[in-house]
This record gives structure tokens, C-alpha cells and sequence, in this order.
């Protein structure tokens, strides 16, 4: 789940105190008071903008195709089990839910992107900056370890889904050449290492997280497999020529494995929608006049709407398709004998696109934690050599590339521990329900609201306090809803 403005984020270095951005010479006037502290006046005309960064040309169009683009990600192919489990009904109206909870959630965001006047306040780059000034130091601590727990846990993620596209693949063409029938099963721990062995190899690669490419490549393949995925979908149901599935979802043996399973599956919706962590990075690139927040709000209920749309149609088409027996992965479901078999060079496709996207994506993810491990230990151990020196290193047949024995200790060790973790909880739909419940309220509903009393100064017990507060409780019950639902689904595949 992540934009063309990823490396922008990732290039932030998300930290907890973050400076207010490279200043010109331009109008800077700098005067020193009493307490020595330093204040800078910029009039913003010219080729910059007022905090003295160059101009900045970003729209209504290409704010919603940054937002479309970030949230349209692999969560995409776990939106069919989901209606699955909560049926014609409960499905598509979780789904437009969601869509509601997310677009109040950006409105409120989008007016801290500038404090105190969400107009011409002085601007907020990240969400941890906003965080910061709005609530203090103590919470941004806490938003900081959230969005370090969400990253290492999305890393994770991609390890498994990965290693099971990559089986998937084989399995297709197996099915292909021996039957539907033919014992084709494939090891999922060999792939989940080769996928670490490359990731420790790009995680030295210089300024990666840099490099537009990345980013760029990642929403054509995000786009690619999720439309294929979509039109799969849809043919099946014309090849069945009726509509699968039921009023109340797939049937279980027990009324508490469909509250398990319905919990689960509201996880698996939140793990899809929102993009908060993004949205002020997104924002940072509109130009003023109109204001930010008026354009950010609009490009925020197009890119919904759209968004929506299309998670309807593959959530849809892929319960319409296959009905109680709809896979957790819409696109490797034929590993457990329910998804798509055919036209077997089309899944390949599909499953290709989802390995590239998650192999540049793994490194967008894991960049803020690399980069503040380098600092914090940089700050630690200011002389020690093994922190802070650089050695040149060539092998045969490469280029020469400095290294660093900390980071290359540091960032092989933490791709290590997300390839264990994914080894020992190879459940997909699982972890991106712990995910979605762990990212949904906190993040995208609980810090924005209370960011947006203070940026208001919403009085206590007042009729939009009562409203947002009572907002704020209901997504923290449907987080733990998820967050037990998922956690019920691990143990329970841990123990069969």
C-alpha cells in the first residue's frame, strides 16, 4: 500500500523531531531575541513557496492518483474472502462503511496539515510532525512506535505474500501441464528465504528509497494485478452463469467461528483503505492558492469513491465466482484448491506483478526503520568506528559500494527476523487483519480526531465533541474486533 510520493515519505526519515525543511536565501530574514531563538519571515513569492522550499505544482488530479496509488495495494486480494465471511449483505456495506470512516478521517487530517490556521499556518510535512506539534512529545512516541510496529509487520507481509505468489506460479503451471487434479504442492520457507536473501542485498543499494523508479514500477504492477484479478473474477462468474454465495456468508460449524471469521474479515477491509500515514506527505505536494486542505478533501472523496467502486467489483465478482469456497488470496488460491486455473499464463502475470511490486515495496517499508537506527546509533556511539566508518568494498563483476559493519549487521539481522516471523505465521489473511486492526484506529481515526479538537479547540462535552468522540469508540471497537478476530485465526491455524 504505498504511492509515487512513498519516497517522498521514506526520504523524510520519519523521525520524532523533524526540521522544518531546507531554507534559501530568498526574503529570509533572521533575527535573534533575548532567548536566542531564531525566527525566519518568507514572503513565498517567486519560485518558492513560503517555508522556502521551490514551488510546489501538485493538483486535484494528481493528488487522487497519489491516493488511488497508495491505497490500492495487495490488501486488494484478500477483499473477496472478506465478503465471504460476512455475506452479500454485511460484506458490501462493511466495505462502504470503511469508505465513510476513511474520508472522515482525511477530512480531519487534511486541516492539520498547517497550525494553528489549517490556511496559512505554518506547514506540517508528516504525520509525526503533526502528531508532534498537536499532541506533544509523549504521544508522538507512541504514534512513532505504532507506525514502526505497522512498517516491520507490512514487511512481514510481503515476505509471505511473496513467497506464496512465487508457489502459486509453479503450482499454475503444474496444474497446467498435469491437471487440476495432480499433487503440485511447493514449499513456501525456500521462497520466503530467497526473498530475504535479495532483500538483505537491497538494502545497501545507495539512496533506493530515493530512486522514483521504485515507486513508479510498484503502482503499475499494483494497478496490473489487481485489474487482472478483477477481470478473472468476472469471467469466472460468466463462465458459471449464476451468482454465488449467500445472504449471510460462508457457513461454520460454530457461531463462534463466524464471529471469529466476521471479525476477521472487518481486520482484512481496514488493512485496505486507509492511507493517513500518507495523506500529509500526499498534501505536501498541492500548490497554494486554492488552499491545501479544500484541494486534499476533494482529491480525498474522488480517490474514495473510485477506490470503493473498485474494491466493490473485486470483492464482489470474487464471492460471486467462487461463493463459500473463495480463497484468502484471490490469485493464489489454487494452492489450497480453490481459484483460478486458468488461463494459466495470466495468473503467472498476475502473480510476476505482485512479487515486483512487493520487492520494491519491502525496501519502501523497511527504509524509515533502517534510517533511524542509523541515526539513533550515530547519536549513541559518536566514535565508534564500527557505527560510523565506511569501507570500500568491490567484488568481481560489480561495481565498488561502501560499506558500513553496523548497518550491514543491523539491516541483515532485521530482514532475518521478518523472514523468521513469516516462517513461523505463514497465514496471510491473518497477519493483514493484525495489521489493518493494529493501523485502523490508532493512526487513521484516533490521532486525527484528537488533532483535530486542538486544531479547532473543540470544547469538552459540545455537540461535535460528543459526535467525534463517539465516532472515535466505534472504530476502536470494530480495530478490536479485528485485531481479536485475527489473532483467534493464528492460533487456531497454528494449532491444526
Amino acid at each position: 500500500m504505498f504511492a509515487s510520493v512513498a519516497s517522498h515519505c521514506v526520504s523524510s526519515e520519519i523521525s520524532l523531531v523533524k526540521d522544518a525543511g531546507p531554507c534559501t536565501e530568498l526574503d529570509a530574514l533572521i533575527n535573534m531575541d533575548g532567548k536566542n531563538s531564531l525566527q525566519i519571515t518568507r514572503n513565498g513569492t517567486g519560485d518558492y513557496d513560503d517555508d522556502g522550499h521551490a514551488k510546489r505544482t501538485g493538483n486535484l488530479k494528481s493528488a487522487v492518483a497519489h491516493i488511488i496509488t497508495a491505497v490500492i495495494g495487495s490488501g486488494v486480494l484478500s477483499l473477496a474472502w472478506s465478503t465471504s465471511q460476512l455475506g452479500w449483505i454485511g460484506g458490501p456495506v462493511a466495505l462502504l462503511c470503511c469508505a465513510i470512516v476513511t474520508y472522515i478521517s482525511s477530512f480531519l487530517l487534511s486541516d492539520c496539515y498547517r497550525t494553528p490556521d489549517p490556511v496559512t499556518g505554518k506547514r506540517n510535512y508528516s504525520y509525526m510532525d503533526a502528531v508532534r506539534i498537536y499532541l506533544g512529545i509523549k504521544r508522538t512516541w507512541i504514534a512513532g512506535f505504532l507506525q514502526f510496529l505497522t512498517l516491520y509487520g507490512t514487511g512481514i507481509a510481503y515476505v509471505l505474500t511473496t513467497a506464496t505468489c512465487l508457489g502459486a506460479i509453479l503450482a499454475s503451471n503444474c496444474y497446467h501441464k498435469k491437471g487440476h487434479q495432480a499433487p503440485c504442492h511447493f514449499d513456501g520457507n525456500m521462497y520466503m528465504v530467497m526473498f530475504g536473501v535479495v532483500q538483505i542485498v537491497m538494502s545497501f543499494i545507495p539512496d533506493l528509497h530515493n530512486m522514483e523508479w521504485v515507486s513508479i514500477v510498484a503502482a503499475i504492477m499494483s494497478f496490473t494485478y489487481s485489474f487482472i484479478g478483477l477481470g478473472l473474477g468476472i469471467a469466472t462468474v460468466i463462465k458459471n452463469g449464476t451468482i454465488m454465495g449467500s445472504l449471510t456468508g460462508m457457513p461454520t460449524q460454530t457461531v463462534a467461528d463466524k464471529f471469529w471469521g466476521a471479525f476477521q474479515a472487518l481486520g482484512d477491509i481496514a488493512f485496505a483503505y486507509p492511507y493517513s500515514i500518507l495523506l500529509l506527505e500526499i498534501q505536501d505536494t498541492l500548490e497554494s492558492p486554492p488552499p491545501e486542505n479544500q484541494t486534499m478533501k476533494k482529491a480525498s472523496m474522488v480517490a474514495i469513491f473510485i477506490t470503493t467502486f473498485f474494491y466493490l467489483c473485486c470483492g464482489c465478482f470474487g464471492y460471486a465466482a467462487f461463493g463459500n469456497h473463495t480463497p484468502g488470496n484471490l490469485l493464489t488460491g489454487l494452492l489450497k484448491g480453490s481459484g483460478f486455473y486458468e488461463p494459466f499464463w495470466l495468473v503467472d502475470i498476475a502473480n510476476v506483478c505482485i512479487i515486483i511490486h512487493l520487492v520494491g515495496g519491502y525496501q519502501v517499508y523497511s527504509q524509515p526503520i533502517y534510517s533511524t537506527a542509523d541515526r539513533w546509533a550515530s547519536r549513541k556511539f559518536p566514535n565508534s568506528g564500527f557505527v560510523n566508518n565506511f569501507y570500500k568494498v568491490k567484488l568481481p563483476l560489480l561495481p565498488g559500494f561502501q560499506l558500513n559493519l553496523f548497518r550491514f549487521c543491523f539491516r541483515t539481522t532485521y530482514v532475518i527476523s521478518t523472514v523468521g516471523v513469516a516462517i513461523l505465521f505463514p497465514y496471510f489473511n491473518e497477519i493483514l487483519g493484525v495489521l489493518g486492526a493494529i493501523n485502523f484506529w490508532p493512526l487513521a481515526i484516533y490521532f486525527p480526531v484528537e488533532m483535530y479538537f486542538v486544531q479547532h479547540k473543540v470544547a469538552a462535552w459540545s455537540r461535535k465533541w460528543i459526535v467525534l468522540r463517539t465516532f472515535s469508540f466505534a472504530c476502536f471497537l470494530v480495530s478490536v474486533m479485528g485485531l481479536i478476530g485475527s489473532v483467534v485465526g493464528i492460533v487456531k491455524e497454528k494449532l491444526s
